[in-house]
């Protein structure tokens, strides 16, 4: 099994720990994994859809129920929401390595090293919920992540674009907003998430560079301009639109360009204006 079949088989795994343990092995034998860019994995496994376990109720966004996290299952629930983002990451990550062909090396190794983070990321969260007495599927989540992904599937430009530097980025802004939110909670069990969403913060930053490289690559390889085929993608395939407030500091960290950030604010400031009444 080369490394591409072996992230198709993480992918695939239900069990939350099962999944993160093969993650964590196949980054371990990465370099002695034999890795085949040119076999087309997704002409066969078109429809895959990751893994989930079994006790995980999936609802529509708007169906999550919201509950406050100055209560003991409010706050369970908030952390319980970041870990579902951070494992629907793995499979974003792995699906990043076994869907796409003929790609350089360096980009299954790329993302290969987003999913080893990610999967950390989701174990430190896991950690968190054992020591407040729930696990990961206690609670009901949403699969507004996979939606974009599954859309993408056949487009890795688009795939790019929106999931690390549309979804992904939407993470670099909600983590300080969240972790004021923790602050203001002030419970020991609040302030134990302070430091895990530090090391999501500042890896994720990572994360988004890595989409940001390699969306500008494609965009050079295709000869396309990155900045049109951007708004293309996010109209055609519907994308969720960035909200304030913004980690300016961070997406710059991430690769977005000083252009970027200000077509942000200003877009926000243009939605935001009131429509004159006739």
């Amino acid at each position: 099994m080369d490394l591409r079949n072996l992230a198709l088989q993480a992918f695939s795994l239900s069990d939350p720990q099962a999944k993160v343990e093969a993650v964590l092995a196949l980054f371990k034998q990465r370099h002695e994994t034999r890795l085949d860019t040119h076999v087309a994995l997704h002409l066969q496994y078109d429809d895959a859809q990751p893994g989930n376990p079994p006790q995980l109720q999936l609802v529509a966004p708007q169906d999550v129920p919201r509950r406050s996290p100055y209560t003991r299952d409010g706050l369970a629930a908030l952390a319980h929401s970041i870990a579902h983002i951070e494992y629907n990451a793995i499979a974003l990550a792995l699906d990043a390595v076994w869907r796409f062909a003929d790609m350089p090396t360096s980009y299954y190794q790329d993302w290969l090293q987003v999913a080893y983070e990610e999967a950390q990321h989701f174990s430190l969260l896991q950690e968190r919920l054992r020591h407040m007495g729930y696990a990961y599927g206690d609670f009901a989540a949403h699969q507004g992540l996979w939606d974009v992904c599954s859309a993408t599937r056949h487009h890795i430009t688009a795939r790019m674009a929106l999931v690390p530097r549309t979804l992904e980025a939407r993470g670099l802004d909600a983590t300080p907003v969240i972790q004021d939110k923790l602050r203001r909670v002030g419970s020991p069990d609040a302030l134990a998430l302070l430091p895990v969403l530090d090391t999501i913060l500042r890896e994720e930053i990572g994360h988004v560079a890595t989409g940001n490289r390699w969306f500008y690559w494609l965009c050079e390889r295709e000869q396309r301009e990155p900045h049109a085929f951007y708004a293309y993608a996010a109209q055609h395939y519907r994308a969720p639109k960035p909200k304030p407030p913004f980690n300016l500091q961070a997406r710059a960290q991430a690769g977005f360009s000083a252009t970027e950030l200000e077509q942000l604010l200003l877009q926000n400031q243009h939605e935001q204006r009131p429509t004159p009444a006739n």
